[in-house]
């Protein structure tokens, strides 16, 4: 198969994001506590209902597209999807690498590193190596 690593990291992609977006659904109540009290000394304090549910529905958007992409890639080939899919996926995890800097979390930070090394291999791989101009 052509795509398969492409495929298997818009899978990880899918679980990573859908599992996050369902579990902010399901425990709305405890996710808002508990980032009430990690954005509490950061410029987000007064935001963090509205900034939880913007990376709730970038992360079902994100997920669902990776999910979808991830299925039609194995059944046709195409990843014109698949490229809006990884788009997302930065842009979703770029907004929370943004929020732990600013909560002054270094290591949850680096934790969304970990992700993003993936995400940016997967852009790599559909987009293709670009000469230099």
């Amino acid at each position: 198969m052509e795509h398969l690593a492409e495929i298997f990291i818009l899978l990880m992609l899918a679980v990573a994001f859908l599992q996050s977006g369902i579990d902010k659904i399901t425990d709305w109540k405890g996710n808002l506590e508990f980032h009430s009290q990690h954005f509490e000394k950061s410029p987000f304090k007064s935001l963090v209902k509205t900034n939880l549910f913007i990376v709730l529905i970038l992360e079902l958007v994100s997920g669902s597209l990776s999910l979808i992409s991830a299925v039609i890639i194995f059944v046709n080939g195409d990843i014109s999807l698949a490229k809006t899919a990884a788009i997302l996926s930065v842009v979703t995890l770029g907004s929370l690498f943004t929020g732990q800097r600013l909560a002054k979390d270094y290591a949850g930070a680096q934790t969304i590193v970990v992700y993003l090394i993936p995400v940016f291999l997967l852009l790599w791989l559909l987009f293709g190596q670009q000469p230099a101009v």
